[in-house]
C-alpha cells in the first residue's frame, strides 16, 4: 500500500476513498453485536470477506451506468461499498439501498451520513415497489438466481445488467433459472472466494 493510492477488490482507490472504507468497516463492527449485519464467524475477516468480495462487484459496472440499485442491502453489501466506490469513481452514479428491516435501514442511513454520501436508502419490501427502472441491479446474499432474475425483470431497465456474486452452488442455481428464463451471461471469477463467481446477465427473458 502506498500513501496515496490502494486496491481493494480488484479497484484502485484513493487513500480518502481506502480510509473511508475503513471508516464503513468500524462501523459495521460497531452496529453487528446489537444488529447482526453480518455473521459473527465473517466478521475477523470483514474485509476479504464482505467490502473486498463488494468491491469486485463494483468493478463490473458498465460505464454508461447511471443509475444503481441493491436488494436487500442489509448490512451495506455491495451496495453501500459501491456508493463509497461510486463517489471517486464514478460520481454521475445514483445508488439506491433497498431493506426492508427497520434496524438494518437506520445502519444504512447512518452509514450514508456518517460517510458523506448520496446513496437512497429505501425501506420496502421489494415485492411491493413499482419498478425502480435500474441500469445496474444487484444483490447478494439475499434469494436463489431464479427468484433474483424474477425481481430482475421488474427493476431492470431493459437494456440494464444484473450483477449478482453467487456462492459454490452457483452452477446449479444457473441450471435452475434457466428453467424459466433465458438470459446473456457472462460470469467472472471471485477474487475473495476461489469457488464462487459474480454472474453478470444482460438480455433477460422469461421463456414463452
Amino acid at each position: 500500500m502506498t500513501t496515496t493510492e490502494s486496491t481493494v477488490g480488484g479497484v484502485s482507490v484513493s487513500r480518502e476513498t481506502f480510509e473511508a472504507l475503513q471508516a464503513f468497516d468500524a462501523l459495521v463492527r460497531r452496529w453487528n453485536p446489537a444488529i447482526n449485519l453480518v455473521s459473527k464467524t465473517t466478521l475477523p475477516d470483514l474485509w476479504v470477506r464482505h467490502i473486498a468480495d463488494s468491491a469486485q462487484v463494483f468493478a463490473l459496472c458498465p460505464e454508461n451506468a447511471k443509475k444503481w440499485v441493491d436488494l436487500g442491502s442489509g448490512g451495506g453489501f455491495p451496495g453501500l461499498v459501491v456508493a463509497v466506490l461510486a463517489k471517486e469513481k464514478r460520481p454521475q452514479l445514483r445508488v439506491a439501498l433497498v431493506e426492508s428491516d427497520l434496524r438494518k435501514a437506520t445502519f444504512l442511513r447512518q452509514a450514508v451520513q456518517n460517510l458523506g454520501l448520496s446513496a437512497e436508502v429505501i425501506r420496502h419490501r421489494i415485492e411491493a415497489l413499482p419498478a425502480l427502472k435500474a441500469d445496474v441491479l444487484s444483490a447478494r446474499a439475499l434469494a436463489s438466481l431464479a427468484d433474483l432474475l424474477g425481481y430482475a425483470s421488474t427493476h431492470l431497465q431493459p437494456d440494464g445488467v444484473a450483477i449478482f456474486p453467487k456462492g459454490a452452488r452457483f452452477k446449479e442455481e444457473l441450471a435452475e433459472a434457466r428453467k424459466s428464463w433465458n438470459f446473456n451471461l457472462e460470469q467472472h471469477p471471485s477474487l475473495s472466494d476461489p469457488e464462487a463467481a459474480i454472474l453478470v446477465i444482460r438480455n433477460l427473458h422469461r421463456h414463452d
